[in-house]
């Protein structure tokens, strides 16, 4: 990709955000409330994972079989009630995440890390593509011991494919919290957003998941 063309990107990135501040002041209170608390059932796992942008993140997760829910939020900080205000602006320590929630019959832990490897370039340190800051560090946020053995070993095999070093942290999982309600689903609802356009549309058709269901519908 020439200097150029990542120019190119970045600006139609910091546009599309811009958009949504400024759609933000018209949008109702109820959209700016945070989303429910996603539910993992009997059977069910659960794994938090920070990889740039939660929109590019979830778009990603929800197209994949065996994934119940894909949530978009933040975790990491010290802020009791973090909003996006809050996180975009690095007010809080919080990392945009997205709580998956998945059925280990259907998927594997080692699948989704596997998928989390190719979501992003794990290798930026500052951030993912554009999106620079604290907010947007790649992150794994495991629940337990066994998956931070599993995250863990997984790093290990992907950093075969990298030349460079994988910055990647393998965290305990904090609190999560649900980001507002406008932000979830948000490339299928926005898919003429710039951003969406710019950033998430080929990221999905490289990995071949743009015709696949969402399970966000």
């Amino acid at each position: 990709m020439t200097k150029l063309t990542k120019a190119f990107i970045a600006i139609l990135a910091i546009t599309g955000t811009m958009i949504l501040l400024t759609q933000n002041n018209a949008m109702s209170e109820e959209q700016k409330k945070p989303a429910a608390m996603p539910i993992v059932a009997e059977g069910h796992q659960q794994i938090t994972l920070g990889a740039g942008c939660f929109w590019c993140v979830e778009a990603i997760f929800n197209r994949l079989d065996g994934v119940i829910s894909a949530t978009s939020g933040y975790m990491g900080g010290t802020n009791p009630k973090p909003s996006y205000d809050d996180v975009i602006y690095k007010n809080t320590g919080e990392v945009e995440v997205v709580h998956i929630v998945y059925d280990p019959k259907k998927i594997s832990t080692e699948t989704i890390l596997a998928w989390f490897w190719k979501a992003h370039d794990p290798t930026q340190a500052d951030g993912q593509g554009a999106d620079r800051g604290p907010q947007y560090l790649s992150t794994i946020f495991c629940e337990n011991e066994k998956q931070t053995k599993q995250a863990i070993a997984s790093k290990a095999e992907a950093q075969k494919e990298f030349d460079k070093p994988i910055a990647t942290k393998i965290k305990m999982a904090k609190k999560f919290y649900p980001g507002e309600i406008y932000h979830q689903n948000f490339y299928r609802l926005n898919k003429n957003n710039p951003y969406c356009r710019a950033v998430i549309a080929p990221k999905m058709d490289k990995l071949k998941l743009e015709d696949k269901p969402d399970t966000g519908e």
